[in-house]
């Protein structure tokens, strides 16, 4: 029989010839790639920020020179304020600008401290839910495929205790923002921990924040600008380490019941 006249189910391409690619590892491919799109887009978002100059306009020079309009503009239209303020902050948490800091203030100064909170860790929240996602989209996947056993079990302990971790590491501000929303998605955390994780444990520090810029007015008015240091100062820090700790309690609970089944079985 012929190679022409053979069966096709007979007819094996040669590995070397071009285009023989399995149908599903091209759509594989593909689908790998398009996982990247969300996180190509911030990226490309954070590149054209600092292309037209958005971290030095997001100043507290440009606020003092403004002031006066900002605080018309919502003395004017309250709701639309709060909706460009919102968008902003998100955009800037998204795209994480180093500008968070400055927004807070201003949430504050035009705001006052109960409305400037909450609308600083809605924003925050909803601002680091869309890196969160993007970056898990994108990377949990391969991250989990390629991770060895220890990087498992480190991933498999951090997501059981998630949201106490995360309540600490949003505590305490040891790490930048940016990468306590990154680090979640690569670790597998859920969504409703990192959520409740974020929104609850930047309540303290925004607080702090957005009080300073209530009495911003006064401080432009003496020629002063904020310290961004104060968060450092041991009576603002202490309070908040104290609630570390007391989010790190029901972790060491479960060791300690951990630890002591395994003492009992042994």
């Amino acid at each position: 029989m012929t190679a022409s006249n053979r069966p096709l189910s007979d007819r094996t391409p040669h590995k070397g010839c071009p285009g023989t690619a399995p149908k599903a590892e091209r759509a594989s491919s593909r689908f790998a790639l398009r996982r990247l799109v969300p996180v190509g887009v911030l990226i490309a978002g954070l590149v054209l920020a600092y292309c037209l100059g958005t971290t030095d306009f997001l100043s507290f020079k440009t606020l003092h020179i403004h002031r006066d309009e900002l605080e018309g503009l919502v003395a004017q239209n309250p709701v639309l304020s709060v909706a460009v303020f919102m968008l902003i902050y998100i955009v800037v948490v998204a795209l994480s600008l180093p500008a968070g800091s400055i927004l807070t203030i201003v949430g504050g100064f035009l705001f006052g401290v109960t409305a400037g909170t909450f609308y600083v860790v809605t924003a925050a929240t909803l601002g680091a839910l869309i890196v969160y996602l993007a970056a898990r989209y994108a990377f949990y996947d391969y991250m989990r495929a390629k991770a060895g056993n220890a990087i498992r079990k480190m991933q498999d302990g951090f997501a059981e205790d998630a949201l106490s971790y995360l309540m600490v590491l949003r505590l305490v501000p040891l790490f930048p923002f940016w990468l306590v929303n990154l680090v979640p998605a690569l670790l597998g955390v859920k969504i409703r921990a990192f959520l409740l994780g974020t929104l609850i444990g930047i309540i303290p520090g925004t607080f702090v924040y957005v009080s300073i810029g209530d009495g911003l007015g006064a401080l432009f008015d003496q020629g002063k600008t904020p310290d961004f240091g104060i968060i450092f100062e041991p009576r603002i820090l202490t309070p908040i380490i104290g609630l570390a700790i007391l989010a790190l309690i029901p972790v060491a609970y479960k060791k300690y019941r951990k630890h002591k089944a395994e003492s009992q079985t042994s």
